[in-house]
């Protein structure tokens, strides 16, 4: 049984989704089921001419997503990777945003 990772209003949930082309980082607060921040690899800030993602990409996110994250006042949160390994991409993009100044 694993157990289910949950975000409220001080501590929200950050889910990582990775697909064969993108990577997405949404800030979540599951009380509420609003989503307070997002970023991904087609967002204008961070699109890129190539059609795959990268470790630099990911790493791009992570400050985004942790610079949109300080605006609203928000230094802790938890970290969601859903199923997917801690590994490349998903690693670059938590290593970036801890570097930012996120605490998880």
């Amino acid at each position: 049984m694993n157990k289910k990772i949950q975000g409220n209003e001080t501590v929200p949930r950050l889910y990582v989704f990775k697909s064969n082309k993108h990577i997405y980082a949404q800030l979540i607060n599951d009380t509420d089921k609003k989503i307070l921040a997002s970023s991904s690899s087609i967002s204008r800030k961070i699109k890129t001419s190539s059609k795959s993602t990268t470790c630099d990409t990911a790493r791009m996110i992570g400050d985004d997503i942790a610079i949109q994250s300080n605006k609203k006042g928000i230094d802790k949160i938890v970290f969601d990777r859903g199923k997917k390994q801690y590994h490349g991409q998903i690693k670059a993009l938590a290593d970036s945003a801890r570097a930012a100044g996120l605490i998880f």
